[in-house]
């Protein structure tokens, strides 16, 4: 049975005939009402919910680091809802082979002025080394930006991340990684934050190295 909450026009929570009455983050909605999709998903179907399910999966473990990266992105979206929209277009392959395209993935999205090319190579067992060029102006407080670094290691299915460890005009940083990555290829991702921690940039892919 629905409620109506302020009078017959106004806002209502349940099923109306085919409408269903909602609040959804202190918004009153209204939409359609769900149709079964029987016994029988279509391939179409099953593979939406392929994707839905393996973008989840890989984005869950890094909850932390996407509600930094996407804290101020979508003020109608938690951090976690904005990141997986953002990251259901890396998704790749032919249904039931479907996989993550690294290159696509948004860990962070924002205003903040966009970090410079950053080198990222292994070259000491267990640890990446970052180099870039500090594109702040030197009239700007963007020097004091802070970096983030996110690995993925594929094979152990397993993430390290060093989140907001160096300004941007320190144009350098080691990461350590977890021991047991050695020949193991790693994906690496780093985006920036003002030194409030507030505004983020976008998120860029540094690309992939085999751990020494």
């Amino acid at each position: 049975m629905a409620r109506y909450l302020k009078g017959i026009l106004g806002p209502f929570v349940g099923l109306v005939g085919t409408v269903v009455g909602a609040s959804w983050k202190g918004i009153q909605v209204m939409r359609s009402r769900p149709v079964k999709s029987g016994d029988n998903p279509s391939e179409a179907q099953q593979r939406q919910r392929a994707i839905f399910t393996l973008v989840v999966q890989f984005l869950r473990p890094i909850t932390d680091v996407l509600n930094t990266g996407f804290q101020a992105y979508n003020k109608e979206l938690t951090p976690f809802n904005a990141a997986f929209a953002a990251n259901m277009e890396a998704v790749t392959g032919v249904y039931p082979a479907l996989t993550i395209n690294y290159a696509q993935v948004m860990i962070a999205k924002g205003n903040l002025l966009a970090l410079p090319a950053i080198t990222a190579r292994s070259a000491v067992q267990d640890q990446f080394n970052f180099n870039w060029v500090n594109n702040a102006s030197p009239d700007s407080s963007n020097g004091t930006d802070m970096i983030s670094f996110l690995a993925y290691n594929p094979a152990k299915q397993v993430f390290a991340r060093a989140l907001r460890v160096v300004t941007r005009q320190a144009m350098s940083y080691s990461m350590d990684l977890p021991a047991g990555w050695t020949d193991d290829v790693v994906h690496v991702w780093s985006f920036g934050t003002n030194a409030a921690g507030k505004v983020s940039s976008d998120s860029r892919y540094l690309g992939s190295d085999v751990i020494s």
